[in-house]
């Protein structure tokens, strides 16, 4: 499908728009997907292609926050392993399932969380003694959000950020760097699955890609910069809106 000349501008932009934020909270999708759908790709390759662009900005943030000494890579193996396997698995079993079940659940426990950092606004401003050990951490949830994102995906980064905050004690800063890490891994995952399906659109994705890395290094600079209160805030806003888009297209849209 061959897409006007002026939407590559349009494309780009919303790359950058969406990892600035992505890579602050997540959430880049609730951006970069819309833009996608609305520029008339079909709905597989639009998903594929948004893969694509994500993929080139969770990694460029995760390499940012190791940089920056906010991410130890070595200590991220066994979440990786578990993420990778959790996302394949994920992936296949959507073939035969129906996803739009969870896609009327999950607005609802993202809400959940929503509330509960309105009335623990202290949660994730400084490190808190681990609730869980990082192995069964790893495990847990690399193979239950691996599978999550690789099933369904919205509201995955909110996700592993919240689990990062409460099981592991990381300040919200810190569960940032780590949240990319695994988003980063479970987006090759499904990146992988798309291309040999051939459900990409690659002159739109790598625009986009552009605009991911330059949005993803601000962002992540932001990030490493201004802390974790910086990052309650803007957490909080693309929680709601990926509340606000899931439950549009799974009830209003309808």
């Amino acid at each position: 499908m061959d897409l006007a000349p002026w939407a590559y501008p349009l494309l780009f932009l919303t790359g950058f728009a969406a990892g600035l934020v992505d890579a602050i909270a997540g959430g880049g999708g609730v951006i970069a997907l819309p833009v996608l759908l609305n520029l008339g790709l079909p709905v597989p390759v639009a998903l594929g292609t948004n893969k694509l662009q994500a993929s080139f900005g969770s990694f460029t943030a995760a390499w940012h926050y190791a940089r920056r000494g906010l991410v130890d890579l070595r200590a991220c193996r066994p979440g990786i392993i578990a993420t990778l396997a959790g996302a394949l698995m994920g992936a296949w079993v959507v073939r035969s399932i129906d996803a739009q079940i969870l896609g009327k659940l999950i607005p609802w426990l993202l809400a959940a969380i929503v509330v509960y950092m309105i009335f623990r606004p202290q949660v994730g401003d400084a490190d808190h003694p681990p609730r869980l050990g990082a192995g069964s951490f790893a495990l847990l949830f690399g193979l239950g959000l691996g599978f999550y994102d690789g099933f369904f995906g919205p509201g995955v980064g909110s996700f592993w950020t919240i689990a990062y905050v409460l099981v592991l004690g990381f300040n919200f800063s810190k569960a940032t760097g780590y949240t990319k890490v695994m988003n980063c891994t479970s987006n090759l995952a499904a990146l992988a699955l798309f291309a040999a399906a051939g459900r990409i659109h690659l002159a739109a994705g790598l625009v986009m890609a552009v605009g991911q890395v330059t949005g993803s290094q601000l962002g992540a600079g932001l990030v490493v910069k201004r802390g974790a209160r910086f990052v309650r805030p803007v957490f909080l806003t693309m929680a709601i809106l990926t509340i606000a888009r899931l439950l549009w297209v799974n009830f209003a849209g309808k």
